[in-house]
């Protein structure tokens, strides 16, 4: 090896303003072939401009969990049934946890660019279609199925089935006929549509997890909230604080509705609890069995109702002219809005209804 004292030596200037420093020398010479002159590995520019590439990619990418046992186990049942795909393996993701990882490129799958196929509204697009299409089952626990007791599933021609509230169904998978099951105590009639029923949903349940309004929905309420219970009463009241607290440790406090038959009974209990006097407080107890404290009591609490509900009345009555307006405006939301003009119709027929059950409570306390 060429002696180093040999290696010719190169002063590097650095200009610092008008001064000239003569900071260090690197050494730089031609070495001969035997000389093992080189920089340690991965310490260089290029090495760190690679570092952040890999870095700035690797915030989205998954760790690949194939090598877990369920995993392996899912891969040999699923290659018993002649199913097969190389190109998408379980992972665990930073932000969304267990998915999917694609080890190569999806474009050459596709004949349209990924990222049109691949878009926000497709996404809509398919939770909408397993959200309003699929429905639970209970599964035996098989050693490569997930643990969870609830299942979702699409089964063929049972999404084509409209929801009645008015019949009764028994729907599950059974595991000696290897089919899902609906069957129905009443009798259908040829020609004549077949139901079955969704739940027990009210409007606004039924039009965020399937997508319309029924008539005349029996389920069908108003929910009352904390804050509007209390609009209509006297401020002033000291122990307000304590008596709702005692509708929370009771869970008095919510599941408040007006319905087709008037206010719910929940509704007005809570109300009579509400309005108590300071002298009737310690009877509280007795207000949630049902029985009555006083008339003055029960007129108080029916007088609040009334007023609840003719809030609501007018609140939907200006909501109802809010959607009209909407619609003359935007004819491209036409289908949306007719179907939240719809629930906000059937919630002021109910508002109605009720406000006409209260006035018939408050003439026969007047009575009495």
């Amino acid at each position: 090896m060429e002696d180093l004292a040999s290696v010719q030596r190169t002063v590097i200037i650095i200009h610092c303003g008008e001064k000239q420093r003569k900071c260090f020398l690197l050494e730089i010479g031609h070495l001969n072939r035997n000389c093992n002159f080189s920089m340690k590995k991965g310490r260089g520019r290029t090495s760190r401009i690679r570092r952040r590439k890999l870095f700035r990619s690797s915030e989205s990418r998954g760790v690949s969990e194939s090598h877990k046992p369920e995993f392996i186990e899912l891969k040999k049942w699923l290659k018993e049934r002649k199913f097969e795909d190389t190109n998408l393996v379980p992972a665990c993701f930073p932000d969304t946890g267990r998915g999917l990882m694609s080890r190569t490129s999806l474009q050459p799958l596709f004949s349209e660019a990924v990222e049109s196929i691949f878009s926000y509204s497709a996404f809509l697009w398919a939770w909408c279609t397993v959200n309003t299409r699929a429905v639970y089952m209970k599964r035996g626990q098989r050693q490569c199925f997930s643990t969870e007791p609830d299942t979702c599933a699409l089964a063929p021609y049972l999404d084509l089935l409209n929801h009645s509230p008015h019949v009764q169904v028994k729907a599950a998978f059974n595991e000696e006929t290897r089919c899902y099951e609906i069957r129905t105590g009443a009798r259908c009639r040829r020609h004549e549509e077949v139901f079955i029923c969704y739940g027990p949903h009210d409007n606004r349940q039924l039009l965020l997890e399937y997508g319309f309004v029924p008539p005349r929905n029996p389920q069908a309420s108003v929910a009352v909230s904390q804050d509007m219970l209390v609009k209509y009463l006297p401020s002033s009241d000291k122990q307000m604080n304590k008596k709702i607290s005692i509708l929370k440790d009771h869970e008095f406090i919510e599941n408040l509705t007006f319905g087709w038959d008037g206010p719910s009974w929940r509704l007005l209990s809570a109300l009579k609890l509400l309005c108590l006097g300071a002298e009737e407080l310690p009877y509280w107890k007795k207000v949630l069995l049902g029985e009555i404290i006083s008339d003055t009591n029960e007129k108080t609490s029916l007088d609040i109702a009334q007023k609840i509900c003719h809030y609501f009345i007018e609140e939907t009555n200006s909501m109802l002219q809010k959607v009209s307006h909407m619609k003359d405006k935007d004819m491209a939301l036409i289908n949306q809005l007719t179907l939240v003009e719809t629930l906000w119709k059937e919630e002021f027929k109910i508002l109605q209804a009720s406000a006409g059950i209260l006035n018939h409570l408050q003439t026969a306390v007047a009575v009495l």
